[in-house]
């Protein structure tokens, strides 16, 4: 077992998480037609990085979204870069890493990174972006 196992830092996203792999650029087109219908929400994770473990950790202890609220994509992007960073350009954010994007109606709304991603903050940006058209 190894360091962050150890920690609890390694674990799966839970069930009720839902989250969706992305591991095609292909898939971006997809997501950004389907904004427009549902809100959706690109969690980019450096898998060798501690404070993104960090940040994934908390994000699935305390996931409390329904499938019907929002759709949650999951980026590996020591894996899949060229994905990351097609992201940055299609969506006009910079790339940071871990970090959270929320997009709706086609276009990213929220972003934050590091310590500040959170489901609390995810849940204001929703409720504040809530009429974006």
């Amino acid at each position: 077992m190894g360091f962050l196992e150890n920690l609890g830092l390694a674990k799966a996203a839970p069930s009720n998480a839902e989250w969706k792999i992305l591991n095609d650029a292909a898939q971006l087109q997809q997501i950004t037609a389907d904004t427009f219908h549902k809100p959706v929400v690109l969690f980019k994770d450096s898998t060798s990085c501690g404070i993104s473990a960090r940040a994934k950790y908390e994000l699935e202890k305390n996931w409390d979204f329904s499938a019907d609220e929002l759709d949650f994509y999951y980026l590996d992007l020591l894996t899949y870069r060229p994905i990351s960073n097609q992201i940055a350009t299609d969506y006009g954010v910079t790339h940071q890493s871990p970090q959270i994007i929320l997009l709706k109606n086609g276009q990213a709304v929220y972003h934050t990174s590091h310590h500040r991603i959170s489901v609390v903050a995810l849940r204001q940006a929703l409720s504040e972006n809530q009429d974006v058209k």
